[in-house]
This record gives C-alpha cells, structure tokens and sequence, in this order.
C-alpha cells in the first residue's frame, strides 16, 4: 500500500505530576485505530542529540513516562513525538522545555500512624519512581483536635524520620495530615494529604 499522510499528534505537552516528568497528547485527525506512536527527548546542555526513550518506541498510549529515563534532573529536556502506521509517518512534534528539578510536581505522602500508651508515632511515605528515592523530600506535618481550626505544624522532616508525639495531654478526636515539601530553586509543597483522625486517651 502507498504511503498514508498523517497529521503529527495534537497539543504536544510535557508536564510534571506527582513526582513524575510525562509527555502527553492528543491523536490528530482521522488517525487510524492501530497507530503507535515513538518519543524521543533532548537536554538543554545537548542540543540536537535526541535520546531513544527504549520503554516509549511504538506504543499505543498517548503519554510516555520520561522520569527515570532522564540523564540529568538539573537540566532543562524538551522531548518530541511522532506516530508511525505502517510504513508511515508524520514529523515529529516537540513539547517546550522543563526541568525535573524546578519544575516537579508534589503528590502528598501516605501517612502511617501507630497509637502507643502516652505516644503516637508517625511516618510518611511518597509514591516516587524508584529513580528520585535518593532526592531530599521532606514533610510537614499537621495535627488538630477534630473541629478545631488551631492546627499545630511540624516541619521539615525527612522522608525515612518516623515523628513521634506525646499524647499524654490530649484527649478526645485528633486529626493528623501530611503535605510533602522540596526545597529546589524556591520552597515547594503538595496539598495536604487526606486526614486520619484517631481518639486518644479515651476512658472505656
């Protein structure tokens, strides 16, 4: 069969969301319903070499997850895409540039907690690709009694700290939350996550 014109894929899009860089699209019209599509990226510091991208070369989907693919997370990337039919193929289409350390994206952590005796003990945990572990995320921490606008912040701890709390004054519903926080070019924060509330110290 003759070569089909294809129209490059639509609103071309790099965009950083919780903890992850990802290139996303739209199919451009008319599309047939097999069409795969390849990215490939470039670094500010290495124009014009464009990078494969091995996980991101002839897939169905209309996003490709660049994180641990990135060589560098200090230096601005731009990636481009383009969709292959058959022998066909449209050009490519580049996103604008990002860096993955300026421009991350936070998702608020997990929050574990274990109610003692007089203590409660409190960790976080992030949803990150196992290749930004080694970055220096950290938490806030919030703590109110159920109903009550007077929260009580704890900040800056590191992501592996457990937080420890005396709970012998208080009683009654006490609610806890985390937001994430990262300390690149300027401070950072995810939205806090939902709140866990438990009772302490409560008689029978």
């Amino acid at each position: 069969s003759g070569r089909v014109q294809l129209l490059p894929p639509q609103n071309v899009t790099l965009l950083s969301k919780d903890f992850a860089m990802i290139l996303t699209w739209a199919a451009g019209e008319g599309y047939p319903p097999d069409v795969t599509y390849t990215v490939r990226y470039e670094s500010q510091d290495r124009l014009d070499k464009w990078m494969k991208v091995p996980h991101c070369k002839n897939i169905p989907r209309s996003f490709c997850n660049l994180t641990c693919a990135l060589s560098s997370f200090y230096v601005k990337i731009r990636a481009r895409v383009k969709v292959v039919w058959g022998r066909s193929q449209s050009p490519w289409v580049k996103s604008q540039f990002k860096d993955y350390y300026s421009d991350v994206e936070l998702a608020p952590p997990v929050l574990t907690l274990s109610v003692r005796e007089n203590s409660i003990h409190m960790s976080a945990s992030f949803p990150l690709p196992t290749c930004v572990e080694n970055l220096t995320w950290k938490y806030d921490l919030s703590l109110w009694e159920a109903g009550s606008e007077d929260k009580k912040r704890y900040e800056s701890y590191f992501r592996k700290d457990t937080v420890t709390i005396n709970t012998t004054a208080l009683r009654g519903n006490y609610c806890f939350s985390a937001r994430a926080r990262y300390e690149s070019i300027s401070l950072k924060h995810s939205e806090f996550s939902q709140p866990v509330c438990v009772l302490l110290n409560h008689n029978g």
